[in-house]
């Protein structure tokens, strides 16, 4: 009996230290008459969840909290940062806009404990320590961004109807995955669909799928200066990943259609051929919002699932498992005492509990209970964020409009179109440096702050 009540204490013991929190309800001060104002992208659905979470930080503390969503946010802040009256808490869906209000002065710094919590208790949490440090007005880094609600990109769409019949087993490499896309084509089998077509903004599939490897053969580093262009465009590294993504979409025998068809195919369109009987295609990469675009009737988790897209083997020791995706983060752009303690409620995890029993919401806290998520999908895409051992954000989101949304999504399909890999690289680092001369004419503030439009959908389908 002692030793059982030991072990339990010790436990209880070992999870209060490890997330300075217990799992119970979250308790805060007596914060009446106090408002918390909050400002950020989240509208409909995702704002009735966000209320929740508001609500009951209400409820604990007696304090007000004010959220005002708006589907033009990005401008919105920037003027209202300027004009010197901004929120007190701003929800960024993108890390380079908090960067650039950082650099005006426009936020304030989270401190030295809220850093070192995020590094314990979110899972790879030094990279979203890392995504939340930007320099402040004097050029010195300060954390100011902590992520809540992010999305994982990192997924390869299947039918396990289709890899029963196959005899096909889940690849937890890379090289498995190559291997099986091998078996496949043996089999007399297509193993991939791959459409970059999306109106203005065709080729962005495919700046997801050179993310994704650069993050599985280069240190996270190397992907942050890929980034920031400090590694250029058409560095080996950078021709390599290119070239990589290239053996699965310029491979005539993995692709549905053949690699001329990669280019024309409307992303929308391309998951459907999984469906088909027989199926044209066996994989799909993509992002968690794709199910949306799944046939009429399709199941996610009995029709259809996903797995990690896995990392290399050969690499596993040095690179571990990286995950590419987006998110926001929430910044303090105007202090307070109710704001601070709003922060700590973000800390615990009911404020993430709460939405995760909603739809659209994933958190790489550790001390959340995964049977929190409202379906067996999203409790999957939660766990390769617990798994993760690298995070970064989507690289063209990231980049310069111009190169993110421009050049690197054009180029690359020049590329599935037979130009080599070298040849387009050299053209996107020829565009990237023709803009620098131009950023340094313009405001930097403006010139930032309105970022290329995200890929669409970023955000978790409603229908998970």
């Amino acid at each position: 009996m002692y030793k059982t009540l030991y072990t339990v204490l010790v436990s209880f013991l070992t999870i209060s230290v490890a997330t300075g929190l217990t799992a119970a309800e979250y308790k805060g001060p007596n914060l009446s008459g106090q408002t918390v104002s909050i400002a950020g992208p989240w509208l409909t659905g995702d704002e009735e969840n966000f209320d929740k979470v508001n609500a009951y930080f209400e409820k604990a503390t007696g304090a007000k909290v004010d959220y005002a969503g708006s589907d033009s946010f990005e401008q919105q802040i920037v003027i209202d940062i300027k004009a010197g009256s901004p929120p007190n808490l701003a929800a960024f869906p993108q890390p380079g806009l908090a960067a650039n209000m950082a650099a005006i002065g426009g936020l304030v710094p989270l401190g030295n404990d809220m850093e070192n919590w995020v590094k314990n208790n979110y899972a790879a949490g030094p990279s979203w320590v890392d995504l939340g440090t930007y320099p402040d007005k004097n050029g010195n880094d300060q954390f100011y961004g902590f992520f809540y609600n992010v999305n994982v990109k990192s997924l390869v769409w299947y039918v396990p109807e289709n890899f029963e019949a196959g005899g096909y087993e889940i690849p937890k490499t890379m090289e498995e995955l190559i291997a099986l896309s091998d078996q496949i084509v043996k089999d007399g089998g297509t193993p991939w669909c791959i459409g970059l077509g999306s109106g203005d903004a065709t080729g962005w599939p495919a700046t997801d799928w050179v993310e994704d490897i650069m993050l599985r053969t280069q240190t996270p580093d190397v992907y942050d200066g890929w980034v920031a262009n400090t590694v250029k465009f058409n560095d080996p590294r950078v021709v390599n990943a290119i070239e990589t993504f290239g053996k699965f979409a310029k491979n005539n025998d993995y692709v549905e259609g053949g690699s001329r068809a990669v280019g024309a195919t409307d992303f929308r369109d391309s998951p459907k051929g999984m469906f088909t009987v027989p199926p044209k295609c066996y994989m799909h990469r993509q992002a968690s919002f794709i199910p949306a675009f799944f046939p009429k009737g399709v199941e996610v988790g009995t029709d259809a699932d996903f797995f990690y897209f896995p990392a290399f083997e050969a690499k596993a020791a040095q690179l571990g498992n990286p995950v590419l995706g987006g998110g926001t983060l929430m910044a303090i752009t105007k202090d307070s005492p109710a704001t601070r303690e709003y922060m700590k409620y973000l800390q615990h995890p009911k404020s993430h509990e709460i939405w995760m029993s909603g739809k659209g919401f994933l958190t790489p806290h550790k001390g959340v209970d995964l049977n929190a998520y409202s379906s067996g999908i999203l409790r999957k895409q939660g766990e390769i964020l617990q798994n993760a051992t690298t995070f970064r954000f989507d690289g063209s989101d990231l980049m310069p409009g111009a190169i993110g949304a421009g050049s690197f999504w054009s180029q690359m399909v020049f590329y599935v179109s037979g130009a080599s890999a070298q040849k387009v690289a050299d053209h996107i680092q020829k565009s990237w440096d023709a803009i620098k001369s131009i950023q340094v004419n313009l405001d930097p503030i403006l010139f930032g702050a309105v970022e290329q439009p995200p890929h669409p959908p970023l955000s978790i389908p409603k229908v998970l």
